[in-house]
């Protein structure tokens, strides 16, 4: 019998042919994402590095530069108005960015919830301010806060025997207004992003627990918030940055940068200052590095405490079971 060779023989590719079909699909990958790279590139990554680089230098925007190591930071430090803009910035970020994921949360518990109706209507109503123009925002908040005794909300407060306030001269009048402005722009925002997250949560585990007879507040404190726990880290990562970034809001709401006292000076807005108006923009990188690292700092606090929070709750639940466990032997 005639025995047949039945080994493959290697499939051997044309000598020279490098642009393989698997090399030229990975090309035109790159090519399809390269806009946004070199976009990114230009006007993103570029400035962020050279800011750096100009923070070290005395640069008024014209002429050469001049290196001068670490005045700009030694100067800043030294100012009194960059320490009420920290101030300010982290009193208007807790007033306006903590009530959004508290209320975000219980909006969109309600409007994930069988009771209520015409949710479509709801959910655009709530997203509507974010996309609202920014001017019109201002119109209409310099009418709410308006500093006559005859404004909006003068006139609320004299209901309760409270006299007029002059909210953009006042040292918490100008951090309410303001603080008020940005929950109000933000809150749909945050709402739309927390109703996506209950949305995916299966239904089966609700269904589960009720057959169970776990109550409302049971389902919410061991089902809806444990899987939420993702959205929740995102929307406070976004609302921190945010706070420290907070800069269109105190400057429509006073019209004009020249009009910002000390009471609504951010840093953003102290960095703003420093560019354009006093021309000095080393001492503005400087301001924004410090920034970068302002924000870095809460980020990672935000991300301990949440996760120590989420473990502690989770030791006292073990803890809580297992003294069930002991009264029931």
């Amino acid at each position: 019998m005639i025995e047949r060779n039945t080994q493959t023989m290697p499939v051997r590719t044309k000598p020279g042919r490098w642009m393989t079909e698997a090399r030229k699909d990975m090309v035109f990958g790159y090519l399809s994402i390269s806009p946004f790279f070199i976009l990114f590139a230009i006007f993103g990554l570029f400035p962020m590095l050279f800011s750096f680089y100009l923070a070290f230098q005395k640069f008024s925007g014209i002429g050469e530069m001049r290196y001068v190591g670490w005045q700009n930071f030694r100067f800043i430090i030294e100012d009194p108005l960059f320490w009420k803009s920290i101030y300010n910035t982290l009193i208007m970020g807790l007033l306006g960015t903590a009530p959004q994921i508290l209320v975000g949360m219980v909006l969109a518990y309600a409007l994930n919830s069988a009771l209520i109706r015409f949710k479509s209507f709801f959910r655009v109503a709530f997203f509507m301010p974010y996309v609202t123009s920014i001017l019109a925002v201002a119109i209409v908040f310099s009418v709410i806060f308006s500093n006559q005794p005859s404004g909006l909300m003068n006139t609320l407060l004299g209901v309760f025997g409270v006299g007029p306030i002059s909210w953009n001269t006042s040292e918490w009048g100008v951090k309410v207004a303001i603080s008020t402005m940005v929950f109000w722009r933000w809150l749909g925002y945050n709402t739309i992003i927390f109703l996506a997250g209950l949305q995916s949560i299966p239904n089966d585990l609700y269904e589960a627990a009720r057959i169970d007879g776990a109550s409302t507040r049971q389902q919410i404190w061991y089902i809806t918030l444990p899987l939420l726990k993702p959205v929740i880290l995102f929307t406070t990562f976004l609302s921190t940055i945010g706070a420290w970034q907070l800069f269109v809001e105190p400057l429509v709401f006073f019209g004009r940068l020249g009009d910002v006292g000390e009471e609504g000076m951010t840093v953003v807005l102290y960095l703003y200052r420093e560019a354009f108006r006093n021309n000095a923009f080393g001492t503005a990188s400087a301001t924004a590095v410090l920034l970068f690292f302002i924000i870095i700092v809460f980020t990672v606090l935000n991300y301990v405490l949440t996760n120590r929070t989420g473990r502690a709750g989770q030791l006292g639940k073990a803890a809580r079971a297992a003294k069930k466990r002991g009264e029931a032997v």
